[in-house]
């Protein structure tokens, strides 16, 4: 039985030890008693109950609107809602010098597994020819809507269709926030949706291409391992393909994890740093993060943590079987994902066509957390490295 189907409404609108987080966070201590305690003395168990602070310069009702449990789609949705207006009038280059005319169409799209996908897309204005597809996958920490509504949209007005998709459980998408039970699910997800982008009419005989950013360069890159044929092209945006060895608990630690994450899998329990310091380098680009609402922005939930690390400990086995055209973008000065770990993959991987660029003082967030020329600079990077890939076929 087909399981898909498409419903449409009009468009107005890492690592995890510890997570990628954009926020400041306020915390409250709640003290629980494990069931799985042992002896006859009582274990402790420590959780952490996350709560934003109040968003400057908007009103005590859309504060309150912005605290609501974001753990079902729906209620993300309405707060997505409330706060578009308000999101189109910040003062970042995104949004302030986006490119007119780009056509944007939205849709909701029950998968294989019975999941509703939000997904969206960016064309260039009817006069411009579309040169080729770019699939988006995006970070832990986001969504495809917020920032990269701004990127989509220069990259689209120079010719290509953009597509993007929110996981199961991240943004507009249904399932529990923040919640990842099996990574392969989610990079399956990623592959059933783009196969039938790619088999759009407006999309054939043209190159296709995908792009990852953080936790979105890991799906991508095991997105390309599982179909290593089906692309023309992998770009890949400060990269989450190996955990600092630093940051990786020991091994008994690990242990005990998994065996928690198998009885308590969606308990948020993981440590959790604010990194947002790290990972934008405009603070007045900071302070904007936080407008971005909808984003999971809260302890890593147990199975999530541990999904997280295997998808990287396979990527970083397998990473000579890279073989698509490469092009790997990195700050280097990312203290969230190591671009010394990008220049890993660079030279291990198979690919006879492949770039690195390091980017001078960069931090995580190049797309769009950095002076404007810099950012501007980062995306005519993609756009002519993708101009001179599309030439050649």
């Amino acid at each position: 039985m087909d399981l898909s189907a498409t419903r449409r409404f009009p468009s107005h609108n890492l690592s995890p030890f510890p997570p990628l987080s954009f926020s400041r966070i306020q915390q409250r201590q709640i003290t629980i008693t494990p069931s799985f305690t042992s002896s006859s003395n009582t274990s402790l168990l420590t959780v952490s109950a996350m709560r934003r602070p109040p968003i400057e310069g908007v009103s005590d009702e859309l504060n309150a609107v912005a605290l609501r449990n974001l753990d079902f789609a729906l209620t993300r949705r309405q707060v997505r809602a409330a706060f578009a207006e308000v999101q189109q009038h910040l003062d970042h280059c995104l949004f302030k010098t986006a490119p007119a005319d780009i056509r944007t169409d939205e849709w909701y799209e029950r998968n294989s597994r019975g999941m509703e996908i939000f997904c969206k897309s960016w064309m260039p204005k009817p006069s411009v020819p579309i040169k080729a597809a770019l699939c988006f996958c995006h970070g832990y920490g986001d969504t495809c809507t917020f920032f990269f509504e701004g990127i989509a949209k220069r990259i689209a007005a120079a010719g290509y269709a953009i597509y993007a998709m929110d996981y199961p459980g991240f943004g507009l998408s249904e399932g529990l926030h923040g919640y990842i039970p099996k990574f392969d699910d989610l990079v399956d997800d990623v592959i059933e949706h783009y196969t039938k982008i790619k088999a759009r009419p407006e999309l054939r005989g043209l190159p296709r291409f995908i792009l990852g950013q953080s936790m979105g360069g890991a799906v991508t890159l095991k997105v390309h391992l599982k179909e290593p044929h089906n692309w023309d092209g992998v770009i890949l945006v400060a990269p989450m393909c190996k955990i600092a060895e630093d940051l990786v608990p020991s091994p008994a630690v690990l242990t005990g994890l998994n065996l928690l994450s198998k009885v308590i899998p969606k308990a948020k329990l993981f440590p959790k740093q604010d990194l947002a310091e790290l990972a934008i380098r405009e603070p007045s680009k900071r302070k904007l993060a936080e407008y971005n609402v909808i984003c999971y922005d809260d302890r890593t939930r147990l199975r999530t943590g541990m999904e997280l690390l295997q998808a990287t400990q396979y990527i970083e086995s397998q990473v000579q079987k890279v073989s698509a055209p490469l092009l790997i973008l990195h700050g280097a000065e990312d203290k969230v994902t190591d671009p010394k770990v990008s220049k890993f993959l660079y030279e291990e991987a198979s690919s006879k066509d492949k770039t690195l660029k390091l980017y001078e003082g960069g931090y995580h967030c190049i797309l769009e957390g950095e002076p404007d020329d810099r950012i501007f600079a980062v995306h005519d990077d993609i756009i002519s490295w993708l101009d001179s890939r599309c030439s050649l076929k």
